[in-house]
């Protein structure tokens, strides 16, 4: 008899069962996201703070980045922008040298899920390199800001690694910590938002 191959899928709380190998859009849910991002600490969980700083916050802080940095981008990229780090929400959030010992694994389940979720949103299943790299630029600004505010960072260090963003890019954006509760509903709220407005 053949070895059994090991479960790859997982239950999720809408009662979906996603396969991490082979998922497909018809299993993903927006509250499965934002219910697991809103538990996804960044940084490994290493902020200040009574409450970890979730996926789910830094993605709603990527994308109001985003429509600052692009404010004529199509609604379609700023949903991808919210949905930047979706896929961590059942593969959770490595920080970037972690990701780079464990080698090219986490990318692909990373570029699968991405693709299935972008295709249950509407979204194309990659993203044009230019939209990428639009978002890529939001992520970096919003790591600084994360890095300074929240991490134990000075502006120098976080400079370096992540760049200095545009003051007035920044101004009047502050980080603050909240029950993920409220970072979820917060999640869904904005997503149906764009989705009426696409």
């Amino acid at each position: 008899m053949p070895p059994k191959s090991p479960r790859a899928w997982q239950r999720m709380l809408s009662g979906r069962r996603l396969d991490l190998l082979d998922p497909t859009p018809v299993d993903i849910e927006i509250e499965d996201i934002a219910h697991g991002l809103a538990f996804v600490a960044r940084w490994n969980g290493q902020t200040r703070g009574d409450f970890a700083y979730s996926v789910a916050e830094h993605s709603l802080l990527v994308e109001d980045i985003h429509g600052r940095m692009y404010p004529k981008a199509p609604v379609k990229w700023k949903l991808a922008a919210l949905l930047h780090d979706a896929p961590e929400y059942v593969i959770g959030d490595m920080i970037s040298p972690v990701k780079a010992a464990v080698g090219s694994g986490y990318g692909e389940l990373d570029a699968r899920l991405t693709s299935a979720i972008h295709i249950r949103f509407g979204l194309p299943a990659a993203l044009p390199k230019t939209v990428k790299a639009q978002i890529k630029r939001a992520d970096k600004v919003s790591a600084w800001m994360e890095a300074v505010q929240i991490a134990g960072f000075s502006e120098a260090e976080a400079t370096k690694f992540f760049g200095r963003p545009n003051a007035e890019l920044i101004e009047g954006l502050e980080i603050h910590l909240r029950p993920p509760v409220e970072v979820r509903r917060d999640f869904v709220s904005r997503h149906e938002a764009l989705l009426q407005q696409l």
